[in-house]
C-alpha cells in the first residue's frame, strides 16, 4: 500500500545551512525554496548600473545606504537575497543585525529579472507579495531584455504598479529627493 501526502515541505533558515555552497542562490519565501544559478551578464550589468546610480546619490546626499545582494531575514520561513536595496539611515540602523543581515524591510528593493518562467514568477508574484506584506515602500523590477523598469509603490498598505518606464524615460522616486537616472544609462 502506498501513501501519498499533499502537505508540502516547509523550508526554514536552519535548512539553508545544510545546502551546499556551490554558487547557487537559495531563498525561502513562505517556506518554499527557490534556487537560482549565477545570473546572466546582462542581469549583472543592469543591477550594477542601478546600484551605482543609487549609491552615488546616497553618498552625495548622505540620506541612506545602498547594497547589492544583501540577505534579508524577515522570518524563519522568509529569507531572500534581493539584487539591490536602499534604506534610509534611520531605518538601516534598526534593520541590521550583528551578522550583517537585514531583519526587516528597507524602503526600496530592486530585483532584476532572470530569464525563465519560474524566475519571473518568483520576482513578479512571490517576492511582490512578500515585500508588500513586509512594508517595503517601493519595489522596482528591472527587465534588461525588454529594457524597462516596473515601479511599484505602496498605496493603501500594498505595493501597486504605478509606472512602467522604458529606455527613453527617467527613473525618479519620491523616496529619493533629487534622484534621477535616465534608463538609457542603465540599459546602455
Amino acid at each position: 500500500m502506498s501513501q501519498t501526502t499533499t502537505e508540502r515541505v516547509r523550508w526554514t533558515a536552519a535548512d539553508l545551512d545544510l545546502l551546499p555552497d556551490n554558487g547557487n542562490r537559495y531563498e525561502i519565501i513562505d517556506g518554499e525554496l527557490f534556487v537560482t544559478r549565477a545570473p546572466h551578464w546582462g542581469h549583472q550589468k543592469t543591477g550594477g548600473r542601478i546600484y551605482s546610480a543609487l549609491d552615488a546619490w546616497s553618498q552625495s546626499t548622505g540620506l541612506g545606504q545602498t547594497a547589492p545582494a544583501p540577505g534579508i531575514i524577515f522570518t524563519d520561513a522568509d529569507n531572500v537575497i534581493p539584487d539591490i536595496v536602499w534604506a534610509s539611515n534611520e531605518r538601516f540602523a534598526a534593520l541590521i543585525d550583528e551578522a550583517g543581515h537585514l531583519t526587516g524591510s528597507p524602503e526600496l528593493i530592486v530585483e532584476v529579472l532572470s530569464p525563465g518562467v519560474e524566475n519571473e514568477r518568483r520576482d513578479r508574484e512571490a517576492k511582490l507579495k512578500l515585500y508588500s506584506s513586509r512594508g517595503v515602500q517601493e519595489y522596482w523590477i528591472a527587465d534588461w531584455r525588454l529594457q524597462q523598469i516596473e515601479v511599484y509603490r505602496r498605496e493603501q498598505a500594498t505595493l501597486k504598479l504605478v509606472a512602467t518606464l522604458f529606455r527613453n524615460d527617467e527613473l525618479t522616486s519620491p523616496l529619493l529627493p533629487g534622484f534621477t537616472c535616465p534608463l538609457a544609462r542603465i540599459f546602455a
